[in-house]
């Protein structure tokens, strides 16, 4: 008898508590993107109190769009979220300096920018996820810009 295999009996779908983790790994805006999409699927007011802080605080806009669709998929009443204006991070000119400085005289961007990624994984995954396909040439202005080495 030969039995297709689809889906392993033992795959269950992630907990509360996991979904939650998930939600709040900084370095990780499109995990934080699927957690708000299982919590919608998942329901209930613990999730809908994540998927509220999600899309009102959440650095990245994906994110809180992402938390804000679950939530109305709920028929939860919420404000649709508005990209906000500014750095999604404060502070960030002088993270970046900072790197710029530890690297030898000379260095590239692409030394710059994966010693961002290495050092700073918050700063580069929030700034991946704001800025979507402006980000490399957004990243390499910037570190030109910066004075320093």
């Amino acid at each position: 008898m030969n039995v297709e295999h689809t889906e392993s009996m033992t795959d269950a779908a992630p907990s509360l508590d996991e979904l939650k983790k998930a939600a709040g790994r900084m370095s990780n805006w499109r995990e934080r993107a699927k957690a708000a999409e299982a919590l919608g699927e998942l329901g209930g007011q613990p999730a809908v109190d994540v998927l509220e802080r999600l899309a009102k605080n959440d650095p990245v806009y994906r994110v809180q769009q992402a938390a804000y669709r679950a939530l109305t998929a709920l028929g939860v009443e919420a404000a649709a979220p508005e990209r906000r204006k500014g750095e999604p991070i404060k502070g960030t000119g002088k993270i970046l300096l900072r790197i710029k400085k530890s690297l030898p005289a000379g260095h590239d961007y692409a030394a710059f920018k994966e010693k961002l990624k290495n050092m700073r994984s918050d700063v580069y995954d929030t700034y991946e996820g704001d800025k979507d396909d402006e980000f490399d040439a957004w990243l390499e202005r910037t570190w030109a810009s910066l004075s320093g080495r």
